[in-house]
């Protein structure tokens, strides 16, 4: 199931999200600029490596500064090729706006990024061992998506499905959509867990953590209908209500 359109309307401009895409693609396209050297050199800097916090000496460092601690904020503006570029972006242009114009845009902006970390964290705690450097804004993005499904659970969410070449399209109920989602990482995350593995490939706790967290956190920094004009009964978007519900 690929994801097309939300029907949560939104009264603001998404500035926070188009910014955090921006940045997004400006790191990549600095990354995709560097040598074999300089990118390898650039992750092992940037992006989160966990056992360079559980045993610093394997990386030559007898202690760990402040700085180190870096890499649990940038890891969250790095990708790894084309496609995860454009299927984080993708999903953050889609169900990011919903968020920022119920948040506002510095809330908004606060939550995306604490969201990423407590992604990060979680992963360095569920691989503690793992020398391969770990990027991608999944994490915040899931952030956003727990979000979501707890603001707009019966909201309708557009997926397609391609079948033999042959798309289908449905609506399905975002918490239906997004809690598929998040089995999916679990069930994932727990195989991984019992399952011996290199360590690399997805990052799926990291995108159990950034869910939780946004779950937990989005709801708390949602602004005040003083502050933000409820909608009208007759107000909606495309044949939904104001929640994205028929």
């Amino acid at each position: 199931m690929f994801p097309i359109r939300n029907a949560v309307p939104t009264r603001y401009p998404p500035f926070v999200t188009w910014t955090l895409i921006a940045a997004n693609c400006v790191v990549f396209l600095l990354q995709v600029s560097l040598s074999t050297a300089e990118l390898e050199e650039f992750l092992l800097r940037f992006a989160l490596i966990p056992a360079r916090y559980v045993d610093p000496l394997l990386f030559g460092e007898a202690g760990l500064s402040p700085d180190d601690f870096l890499p649990f904020f940038t890891m969250m503006f790095l990708h790894g090729g084309w496609l995860h570029l454009i299927l984080n972006m993708w999903t953050l242009w889609l169900f990011g706006p919903a968020i920022e114009d119920r948040l506002g845009h510095g809330r908004y902006l606060a939550f995306y990024l604490a969201c990423g970390v407590a992604a990060a964290i979680a992963h360095a705690m569920f691989s503690p061992t793992s020398t391969v450097p770990a990027l991608g804004a999944s994490g915040a993005i899931a952030g956003v998506l727990g979000c979501y499904m707890q603001m707009f659970p019966l909201s309708r969410v557009v997926v397609v499905v391609p079948i033999l070449f042959i798309p289908l399209f449905f609506e399905l109920y975002a918490f239906v959509f997004i809690g598929i989602w998040f089995l999916l990482q679990i069930l994932q995350g727990t195989a991984e867990l019992l399952i011996a593995s290199s360590g690399g490939g997805v990052a799926w706790w990291a995108h159990i953590g950034g869910f939780v967290a946004g779950l937990v956190i989005g709801p708390l920094l949602r602004r005040s209908e003083r502050r933000y004009r409820t909608y009208y009964a007759d107000e909606g978007e495309l044949g939904f209500d104001t929640r994205g519900r028929v």
